[in-house]
């Protein structure tokens, strides 16, 4: 499928708002994801703003599609998209990981409209996926789940012991992206718990495969269309991304996994989105 240029662009633009909206969550001396929340956000772009069945008015609606959020340490990037569609005032971004907010810092599904199930206790997301995925198929329904995995994440077992199932199950309505950008907490994965051949790992697991640019939108749509064409089994998309793109005091550093801008980053980062704002309009 071809996307128009102005489809293409508006979803960039959307992605840029995205991560303008987690800046405004941690402003400079607040600790937060800025690393593995902005390294996703091109793909969430495209799944909230695009791909997925979402409605603007009912978080609940019984046709919309389920994301989940399995590292949900990176949940501020799932806030700035929810904030987009309307789901809560846009003041709550500022009280981010505060007793007055109800947005904390990991998904909570009591407290925010538009949170699936809470995760952070990294491994259970995908899960928690499949469940839902196998369920909709048992009431007839034609929505899909998404489940954003991280790289480190995958060192989980749990995530392996649902690949199999979902594999077993043949839940084509399931689709697991994987924020393939190689650095975790403290270092890089390759260091810490190196997965070779990754690609070729999921497709043993009975999975179909797509390895994209996860920072290319138009890569991107036609992943995500790929996977709801697919009605064999299970998709996973491979997106090589960067942790902390379009931040480059950030980008690839594990500082940034969870940290505390200063006021000089905090400029910088304000200073990239007005330059990517330029230069998606020219």
């Amino acid at each position: 499928m071809e996307y128009s240029q102005e489809i293409v662009k508006e979803l960039k633009r959307k992605a840029i708002q995205v991560r303008a909206n987690i800046l405004e969550m941690i402003p400079p001396g607040k600790v937060g994801h800025l690393g593995g929340s902005s390294s996703i956000a091109d793909v969430m772009a495209a799944l909230y703003f695009h791909t997925m069945k979402v409605s603007r008015t009912n978080p609940k609606d019984p046709g919309r599609d389920r994301l989940i959020m399995s590292k949900g340490h990176a949940v501020l990037v799932q806030y700035a998209c929810l904030a987009e569609l309307g789901y809560f005032d846009r003041s709550e971004l500022g009280k981010v990981k505060t007793f007055n907010g109800m947005l904390q810092g990991h998904p909570d599904m009591d407290r925010t409209p538009g949170i699936e199930a809470v995760t952070g206790s990294l491994g259970q997301g995908l899960s928690v996926s499949l469940g839902m995925a196998l369920g909709l198929r048992l009431d007839k329904s034609e929505n899909r789940v998404y489940a954003i995995l991280g790289d480190g994440e995958l060192a989980e077992g749990q995530i392996w012991e649902a690949v199999m199932a979902a594999s077993v199950y043949k839940a084509s309505n399931l689709c697991a992206i994987i924020d393939w950008n190689g650095v975790q907490a403290t270092s890089t994965t390759a260091e810490i718990f190196p997965i070779a051949n990754l690609v070729e790992k999921w497709k043993s697991f009975g999975w179909n495969v797509i390895e994209i640019d996860g920072h290319d939108m138009v890569q991107i749509l036609k992943a995500l269309d790929a996977a709801k064409a697919y009605t064999d089994g299970p998709t996973a998309i491979l997106a090589h991304t960067i942790k902390g793109k379009c931040f480059p005091f950030a980008e690839g550093k594990a500082k940034y996994h969870n940290a505390a801008m200063n006021d000089e980053e905090y400029k910088i980062a304000w200073q990239c989105i007005e330059t990517m704002k330029r230069e998606v309009e020219a």
